[in-house]
């Protein structure tokens, strides 16, 4: 699972790391976020209507390299 979530969140996982968080815990702290990253990053939320449009799940607190991440990807397609 952690190599799953390391997958999509490379950059979060190393820095979690290198914090000093225990693999339990980087793991805890990144699983719902890329399971949402990579949900973004696939293009499901390109073509919403509406916020409401959204699933409840869809959000999540990422920081600002992330949502650059899906903005570059939206981007390209």
């Amino acid at each position: 699972h952690c190599l799953g979530v390391r997958a999509v969140c490379q950059r979060e996982i190393d820095c979690d790391r290198g914090n000093g968080y225990s693999w339990k815990i980087t793991f805890l702290r990144n699983y719902w976020k890329s399971k949402v990253k990579q949900e973004w990053l696939s293009g499901k939320y390109s073509n919403i209507p509406s916020q409401k449009s959204l699933p409840e799940k869809s959000m999540y607190p990422m920081d600002v390299d992330t949502w650059g991440e899906i903005l570059e990807a939206e981007l390209e397609r």
